[in-house]
C-alpha cells in the first residue's frame, strides 16, 4: 500500500502528460497489478524497511541523550514535558537528517516509469538510486523536501514520547 500511497500524492505534482491520473486508492491498487504486476507493490521496500530500521536507531538512541543535555543546559526538570518535547525535537531532526535519503529512494523507486524504449526502470536499488540521484541532481536532491519531512517525523516523535512519558508517570503514581 506505500506504493499506492506515494503514487497517488506525486500524481498531482505532474505535468499533464506524464500523470496517470488515479482516482482513488481502489484504481490505484487496480492499474498498478494490471499494468506492472504484484512485483511493482514492493518497489521501495528495500529503502523503507531501512529507513524504519534507523528511525527507531536515532530516535530511541538520541532521546535519553537529549533529555540529559537539556536537563543540564537549559536546567529543565529531566522528564517534565518541556523536557521531553525539546529531546524529541531534536531527535526526529538527528533521524531526519539521517533518513531523508532513504525515504527520497523509495519514493523514487516508488514512482519509477520503465524507460519508453529499454522498457527498464531507472533505479534498481537503494545504492544505486542514491548513487543516481547524487550524480544527476546533486547530494542535496535526496533532501528535497526536508522541512515538511522534518515537521512530519518531529511530530510524530515529539507525540509518541510525550505520551510515553505522560503513560510513565501515570504508572509511577499508580504505585
Amino acid at each position: 500500500m506505500e506504493v499506492a500511497t506515494v503514487r497517488m500524492s506525486n500524481d498531482a505534482t505532474l505535468p499533464l502528460a506524464e500523470r496517470r491520473n488515479y482516482t482513488g486508492v481502489f484504481d490505484v491498487v487496480k492499474r498498478i497489478n494490471a499494468e506492472e504486476g504484484v512485483k511493482a507493490f514492493w518497489r521501495g521496500a528495500t529503502p523503507f524497511a531501512q529507513r524504519a530500521a534507523l528511525v527507531g536507531v536515532f530516535q530511541v538512541a538520541t532521546l535519553d541523550q537529549f533529555k540529559e543535555l537539556y536537563a543540564k543546559q537549559l536546567n529543565q526538570k529531566k522528564n517534565s514535558i518541556s523536557n521531553v518535547f525539546c529531546a524529541a525535537m531534536t531527535s526526529g531532526l538527528i533521524y531526519s537528517i539521517a533518513t531523508m535519503p532513504l525515504e527520497a529512494s523509495k519514493n523514487r523507486m516508488a514512482i519509477q516509469k520503465p524507460d519508453a524504449v529499454t522498457g527498464k526502470l531507472p533505479y534498481t536499488g537503494t545504492i544505486q538510486t542514491l548513487r543516481a540521484v547524487s550524480a544527476n541532481e546533486g547530494f542535496m536532491a535526496l533532501y528535497n523536501g526536508f522541512l515538511p519531512y522534518y515537521m512530519r517525523c518531529g511530530g510524530h516523535t515529539v507525540s509518541m514520547f510525550i505520551i510515553v512519558q505522560i503513560l510513565r508517570d501515570n504508572y509511577k503514581s499508580m504505585q
